[in-house]
């Protein structure tokens, strides 16, 4: 009875601990995404991460490394990029980058397992998430993404959460496509971007596009919008979240680590692939799994195991799986986590094999 009583208490606790802390996480990183998003405009964001290939999924993965996000609070930066349109697969490649790397993991693992491993680690975690990125969005997996509810004028009311604090003539390029096709278009159809005479689709925007980039500029940042702008996604994805906390908390409570290091010992031939699938939903950030990973070492885990685990429990989570359905349509949640398992189980066996 008191075992029973210890687990339900460190379950409640972490239930409490996680609604907390990912709550207030969600809030601060969707306020913070708000307020770039007053100063960059869609098509930016669409050029640094879209239209440049090349260097935008470089720059995915950089940005990915440096940010201190786990799997969940990636979530508020994604749906700001999707909904900026921006490259899908420099998107996904944030998405699969940023729990799985920055200075601090790096830093612990560097010191709990030395710098081969480490090395090994950066490589496969940063590789497997471009080359899968590059795959998905060749395969065609943008098709997947749900499009943002909207009411209205859907072009003005993207355009106007997008870039709230600029003036109408400024989001024009917003509705507008990217190719420069000159057409023109009647009064009668011109509310998407509140044009009251016939003009040309996208030269106008093209004609202005310096005039907004200076205005962004130098426009004041506007926290209370970006305070709303937090609030109002916050309370779209509470029921996501706390269902993903309360599966999370329960499993973190009733399954000891005692019975992981006993089920994936270095002599368990599918150690490696079990402890990949055991890691997704034991929802721990990167910076706590590491020293979990390494008590596990020392009670007889094998190192591949643990490798695998560490990249299961940070790359995805339960809460993070249902985060996402609320952005993407069943085969990208699928790839997401097949991305995830394959990226641990090779991790997991490179290091079986090699150290």
């Amino acid at each position: 009875m008191n075992e029973w009583a210890t687990m339900l208490s460190d379950a409640s606790n972490m239930f409490v601990f996680l609604a907390v802390e990912l709550s207030v996480l969600f809030l601060i990183i969707s306020a913070g995404v708000a307020l770039a998003r007053q100063k960059f405009s869609n098509a930016k964001i669409q050029q640094v991460l879209g239209q440049r290939q090349g260097k935008g999924y470089l720059i995915a993965t950089a940005l990915g490394s440096l940010t201190p996000f786990c799997s969940c609070s990636t979530i508020p930066m994604l749906r700001g990029l999707l909904s900026a349109k921006a490259g899908f697969g420099p998107t996904l490649t944030f998405l699969f980058v940023s729990p799985l790397l920055n200075p601090i993991i790096v830093g612990l693992m560097w010191v709990s397992f030395g710098w081969q491993i480490t090395l090994t680690y950066i490589v496969i975690a940063a590789g497997v998430s471009l080359l899968a990125s590059l795959l998905l969005d060749k395969l065609g997996f943008e098709r997947y993404v749900i499009k943002a509810k909207t009411s209205g004028t859907a072009c003005n009311k993207a355009a106007a959460v997008a870039m709230p604090t600029q003036e109408t003539l400024v989001t024009k390029s917003a509705c507008c496509t990217a190719a420069p096709v000159i057409e023109e278009i009647p009064a009668a159809k011109s509310s998407c971007c509140n044009v009251t005479k016939p003009v040309s689709s996208c030269s106008t925007a093209s004609t202005h596009n310096d005039q907004g980039k200076a205005q962004a500029a130098n426009t004041p940042l506007n926290y209370r919008q970006a305070s709303l702008d937090a609030w109002t996604q916050f309370k779209e994805v509470l029921p996501f979240l706390a269902l993903g906390v309360l599966l999370g908390s329960v499993i973190y409570g009733f399954v000891p680590a005692e019975w992981i290091a006993k089920h994936a010992g270095s002599d368990n031939p599918f150690a490696v692939p079990l402890s990949a699938v055991i890691g997704i939903p034991l929802y721990i950030r990167a910076e706590a799994v590491i020293p979990l990973a390494a008590s596990l070492l020392g009670k007889g885990m094998g190192v591949g195991a643990v490798m695998a685990l560490i990249i299961g429990s940070a790359g995805a989570s339960l809460t993070e799986v249902i985060l996402l359905k609320s952005m993407f349509k069943t085969p990208m949640i699928v790839a997401f986590l097949t991305v995830i398992l394959g990226m641990a189980i090779m991790m997991g066996y490179l290091v079986t094999f090699f150290f």
